[in-house]
């Protein structure tokens, strides 16, 4: 298939004039536009297809389901948003509930499934945010021991590397080259520092569930939050739903961390593509969609977005002010160079054949997964 007559998103700025050739489910060829017979574009964006790092669930299913139905719904659901690959997120539960996840997912066959982004138990009590306490706790040989069992399908393992016990898990994982990344922490940059040193590179959902600076006595510590900001080899996840993180933050992130330093990410939980008003569940958490985002059902705590992908971006390009192929980076080339994924996120010869196409006003019309269409708006 040649797909033509598109403008061509790439990490460094928008081409026209190209052309996408794909065989076997990969890219072959990007070139001048030859003449030859094409999928006519009709002038919309082409864009590589979205990673999301960080995803619960959709439309009232939750990975916590480890079940095949409820992860098709999910991936159904935010193929629609342009995603075209995900890390099914688990949430702070016993240990053999998140081992049925990781042998469900095992089990099961998706092009669109990545792996299983894991967050929590191994969190800070005080910050918690929408996790259920009662199942927080320290990392132990034992608990590492079940986890690494599947250290094949674990991509992400998010952590309080201040837990005793935090950073000799995270040499085990990165032994095993899985992402150690910070969250749910109340760090300080010394205890985040040291987990940087035994190689956690990333943290999750920046400013959400995360220490920042604050005063002992007559001097002020620095946090989870001023560490990764200011460390250049730490990646940010940001929530840019326009609920989680106001603008004036979203724009210092961006002035700090540059267009490479972040991975956007929906962190949307099984209230997506639910109305307002609509009630669900959290594993056993009773939580509620209210003004386009989820809340605990007593509105103390966020629990997690209703987004899709594209909705981050538009918010990244209209009210962060981010160049459109940088906010398109952020969703697809970054999150695919820290999985060391390197036949995703780009358009390019050799690549896989994921992508998207996106209108004007930025919807996506068409989603593509290794050259197969699999979602297309109606």
């Amino acid at each position: 298939m040649i797909f033509s007559n598109a403008r061509f998103i790439f990490p460094d700025g928008i081409r026209d004039g190209l052309e996408l050739v794909v065989a076997d489910g990969r890219i072959t060829d990007v070139r001048e536009r030859s003449g030859a017979e094409a999928i006519d574009l009709r002038g919309n964006y082409l864009a590589p297809g979205f990673i999301d790092l960080h995803i619960h669930g959709a439309l009232g299913r939750d990975t916590m389901e480890a079940s095949p139905a409820a992860f098709r719904a999910i991936c159904d659901y935010h193929a629609s948003g342009g995603t075209t690959s995900l890390l099914l997120t688990t949430v702070t539960a016993p240990i053999a509930e998140i081992v049925k996840v990781l042998r469900a997912v095992r089990d099961h066959s998706s092009t669109m499934i990545a792996g299983v982004h894991i967050e929590g138990p191994f969190i800070s009590r005080a910050k918690r945010g929408a996790q259920r306490e009662e199942f927080i706790r320290d990392p132990d040989a034992e608990s590492a021991a079940e986890l690494l069992n599947y250290a094949d399908i674990i991509r992400i393992v998010t952590l309080a590397p201040e837990l005793p016990g935090a950073l000799d898990l995270i040499d085990q994982l990165r032994a095993r080259n899985i992402i150690v990344s910070g969250g749910h922490s109340d760090a300080s940059d010394v205890e985040a520092r040291a987990g940087f040193t035994h190689g956690m590179r990333h943290v999750t959902h920046t400013f959400n569930a995360m220490s920042t600076m604050h005063r002992e006595g007559a001097r002020r510590v620095a946090g989870m939050l001023e560490f990764a900001l200011s460390e250049p080899e730490v990646v940010c996840e940001l929530i840019a739903d326009g609920h989680h993180v106001p603008t004036t933050l979203m724009k210092m992130l961006y002035r700090a961390k540059g267009a490479r330093g972040i991975c956007l990410v929906t962190d949307a939980t099984a209230g997506a593509g639910l109305p307002d008003g609509a009630e669900f569940s959290l594993f056993g958490r009773s939580c509620v969609v209210s003004d386009g985002v989820c809340w605990l059902a007593d509105l103390s705590a966020l629990a997690g977005s209703a987004s899709r992908m594209i909705n981050l971006v538009r918010v990244m390009v209209n009210e962060v002010n981010v160049p459109l192929h940088e906010a398109i980076a952020m969703a697809s080339a970054n999150p695919a160079r820290a999985l060391g994924a390197k036949t995703k996120g780009k358009l390019e010869a050799g690549a896989d054949a994921d992508f998207v196409v996106l209108s004007p006003e930025l919807e996506v019309l068409q989603t593509f997964v290794g050259g197969t269409e699999i979602y297309r708006q109606r």
